[in-house]
């Protein structure tokens, strides 16, 4: 794990959302601290100003650096000699375009949890805007980041499964098995909104991670797709429940299943990936294993930290092998790895080429693409949609 930087100080980070209630919000800011390269100064942590300050003063904020709305922090830290170098958007969705541009407008750098927004013609503006200004742009897809994700990726990469022919990936939850947008779970009622959420339920909040996943790690977009998309839960005006089918451009196949209405299940993302020469497999609830298996040799079980593990698989280690890392540790691998850039960046030179792994602005376009495509084949009947 890199822990340097071409800067003598920490990076100066902002942040929108992520104050009382939130949830994600807080792994941002454990994600931020665990290498030390990052300090918290300025926030705008939630649409309500009283909610914002009380947040800020926990977090040791200054008063005067705590806003009552993106915008007036994206104005009055530009406008600072030591303003923010980078904000963190944590809010839910329908917040990451307007505040994303805000903070590209006053010359900020930005880290947005995924999806990146709610609509193909916002991430396309989004994509426009940090072409124009020439700024770094991180997408949260944390789970690219554990270790042996990326020591999975490498492997793909190598040619060590082959020609990749078949990609298949499962996001299961159960926690919305019921109506629990109904109660007081702050969570799960953005989540059913399609005002705040976008087009996607389930879709746009796991989906697109599983998604991501196996992009990054099978090297392949998909070309295109045939999607049923329910709404198991009577009543629920977004989608609980997806499967896909998936073609790919190089002729592979892929089935990718998301569901927050899977009763038993927590959080099992899993993917496997099987080419002519062998396959692998991954799951987030054991993340420091991958398992490999070639044609013409026995199953290998690989583990974080662990002998034959290659750079890419190391870089994010930062405990010796049998110490279990996982989600915390994913996320912070993404802070670092943007800090590396942030920090080439800032002092003019050029980033490692291992820090660019971190999903960006293509990627989250790419995601608002998928989510578009799956929307649009479940509204005509599971029809076959081109990417």
């Amino acid at each position: 794990m890199s822990k340097t930087t071409p800067l003598n100080r920490r990076i100066r980070l902002g942040m929108v959302g992520g104050g009382h209630g939130a949830f994600i919000g807080a792994v941002h800011r454990i994600a931020a601290r665990l290498d030390d390269r990052y300090e918290l100064v300025a926030g705008a942590l939630s649409s309500k100003p009283d909610v914002a300050r009380a947040s800020a003063e926990e977090l040791f904020i200054a008063a005067d650096r705590s806003y009552d709305s993106f915008e007036a922090m994206a104005k009055q830290e530009a406008a600072r000699d030591d303003g923010i170098d980078v904000c963190a958007i944590v809010t839910p969705n329908h917040v990451h375009f307007p505040a994303a541009m805000a903070m590209l407008d006053a010359g900020i750098h930005v880290i947005c949890d995924k999806p990146l927004c709610l609509t193909v013609d916002e991430a396309e503006q989004l994509a426009a805007k940090v072409k124009e200004t020439g700024l770094l742009f991180a997408l949260t897809h944390n789970y690219t980041a554990y270790p042996m994700v990326r020591e999975a990726r490498q492997m793909v990469a190598d040619g060590k499964l082959g020609d990749i022919r078949l990609v298949q990936v499962e996001y299961p939850q159960g926690w919305m098995a019921t109506r629990v947008e109904d109660t007081d779970n702050k969570q799960a009622s953005w989540r059913a909104d399609p005002a705040k959420a976008g087009m996607g339920g389930a879709l746009g909040d796991i989906g697109t991670h599983a998604h991501n996943l196996a992009n990054f790690v099978s090297g392949l977009e998909i070309s295109e797709l045939c999607a049923d998309v329910d709404a198991i839960v009577a009543g629920r005006k977004l989608d609980d429940n997806v499967q896909i089918l998936m073609r790919y451009a190089n002729g592979a196949r892929g089935m990718l299943w998301a569901s927050q209405v899977a009763v038993g299940h927590e959080n099992g993302l899993k993917l496997r990936v099987y080419g002519d020469k062998g396959g692998i497999e991954w799951a987030q609830e054991h993340p420091n294993h991958l398992h490999f298996r070639p044609l013409d040799g026995r199953p290998e079980l690989m583990t974080r930290g662990g002998a034959g593990i290659g750079a890419e698989g190391l870089r994010g280690v930062r405990v010796p092998p049998g110490h279990p890392e996982g989600y915390l540790e994913g996320f912070a691998n993404l802070y670092t790895d943007f800090a590396d850039q942030l920090g080439a960046f800032l002092n003019g030179t050029a980033p490692d080429a291992a820090s660019l792994l971190v999903p960006g602005i293509q990627e989250g376009l790419n995601g608002m693409k998928f989510v578009e495509a799956v929307v649009r084949s479940g509204r005509e009947g599971a029809t076959w949609v081109r990417l």
